[in-house]
């Protein structure tokens, strides 16, 4: 038992560690729906976000209270009351609003206060500090109906935030402010987490909603032909709120994403969508490659280009397996630094993903493609087409007229985008002195028109 875990836990873990590094020091806002809270979900959101915390992330906690206020006010037989999606907040809804704020914040604090033996936060010390960061304005009214207490941000204290999580304080956020007069307002926490975010100039905006995320067809059911969209560009998105009916309900597919979209447009690369009902969606999403909701971007995050000395030890990594499958023939890590500029990589949130190396022969035209590589975790999704590509380009503007091969395994791939068996008497006079006979490798060869 103890080897088959060893041997799930140490890919795993390794696969995890980049991101790890990539995300310590970053800032991180997540919005959580009060329906979460409700749901009985906060004790494992609270752990979850001390291990993303504890692992260097800066941490903007927003939470929601829609049900709770209504809850209240049910309890008073004061029916709730809303229009163009938000509240409208009469006195009796703001009473129930500030009892409600003041009931999750101390809720929160408790759950982050745990820190029990045997559980993710034994042993932690989560400083959680909330207060007055920002100050509201009426929404007024609007379409002649009268929203009274409801508000929306006027200005976000980036200052003071950024000096309590400078403490590595956990910086706790309720959807209320007040006007430079003292007069309170009830917002809405996805507009204050979408304003914060956007203040903050944040790395990630994360929801953590009712709704899965965004399906490939919105509005179809769910299927193995409509299932999440996990990367949705921005201009995507942005096309899809324009064809979608508006959102009036948490439930409606552009209620969240009308958020994402202007939190990426104000200069929030990333902005998530995730499910509360799956438990640890948070770390799925950050720590997983493909994640589990959707996420909004303001451009891909995949990049195409030639590869640096940063990158020698993320090539080894990548190659190492089919080295040790026979697959590829073994290069070390000093012939790697000494090659790297003959490398293109492809890299997704500091971690390559796929490469190739161009090896030209000048004297014959030609040149040779080695080291073609696509992770496991991707193949299948077109990144070899694009390296193979970019190595094309990049022996069109060295002025080769082909590029060639030498594989034991890959032939058909290559046959299909157009490479040509030869013989390997047709190899150039100095790949031919360094071809090896026992390794039998079959040799294609392409022609390189104009692109």
């Amino acid at each position: 038992m103890t080897s088959v875990f060893n041997f799930t836990f140490v890919p795993w873990f390794r696969s995890v560690a980049p991101y790890i590094h990539k995300f310590r020091h970053q800032t991180f806002v997540v919005g959580i729906a009060g329906e979460a809270i409700a749901a009985g979900k906060l004790q494992h959101l609270a752990q979850d976000l001390a291990m993303i915390q504890s692992m260097g992330v800066k941490i903007v906690l927003v939470h929601g209270f829609r049900p709770q206020v209504s809850e209240q006010l049910k309890a008073k037989g004061h029916a709730a009351r809303y229009s163009h999606g938000i509240r409208i907040t009469d006195e009796v809804s703001l009473d129930c609003a500030q009892e409600a704020a003041g009931q999750l914040r101390y809720e929160i604090e408790a759950a982050f206060s745990q820190g029990l033996p045997n559980t993710p936060m034994a042993g932690a010390t989560v400083r959680v500090i909330s207060g007055n960061f920002l100050t509201a304005r009426p929404v007024g009214i609007v379409d002649g109906v009268d929203f009274q207490h409801s508000g929306v941000v006027r200005k976000i204290d980036t200052a003071g935030i950024m000096r309590s999580l400078d403490m590595g304080a956990l910086v706790l956020m309720s959807p209320f402010g007040f006007s430079p007069t003292g007069e309170a307002f009830n917002l809405t926490m996805e507009e204050v987490a979408t304003s914060v975010a956007t203040a903050l100039q944040a790395d990630k905006l994360i929801f953590v909603t009712e709704i899965p995320g965004i399906r490939i067809h919105p509005g179809q059911p769910e299927s193995e032909d409509n299932p999440i969209d996990t990367e949705l560009p921005l201009v995507t998105a942005e096309k899809m709120l324009t064809e979608l009916p508006a959102a009036n309900q948490p439930t409606d597919t552009a209620f969240y994403l009308q958020h994402c979209v202007k939190a990426c447009k104000g200069g929030v690369e990333r902005s998530h969508i995730i499910p509360f009902a799956v438990d640890g969606a948070i770390l799925l999403e950050v720590y997983v490659h493909d994640g589990i909701g959707t996420m909004v971007v303001d451009e891909k995050l995949e990049s195409l280009r030639e590869a640096t000395v940063d990158d020698v030890g993320g090539i080894l990594q990548l190659i190492e397996p089919f080295e040790k499958d026979g697959t590829l023939v073994k290069r070390s890590r000093t012939e790697i630094e000494r090659d790297v500029g003959n490398y293109t990589v492809i890299e997704h949130d500091g971690v390559i993903f796929a490469c190739a190396a161009l090896y030209p022969y000048p004297e014959a035209r030609t040149g040779e493609m080695a080291a073609l590589t696509v992770s496991p975790q991707v193949q299948g999704e077109g990144d070899g087409e694009r390296v193979l590509k970019r190595i094309e380009q990049r022996a069109r503007v060295t002025g080769l007229e082909s590029i060639f091969v030498l594989t034991t395994r890959t032939t058909h791939w290559f046959l299909k985008r157009g490479f040509v068996l030869v013989d390997p008497d047709w190899l150039p006079e100095a790949r031919k002195r360094k071809y090896n006979w026992d390794r039998k490798s079959q040799v294609l060869v392409k022609k390189l028109g104009n692109a």
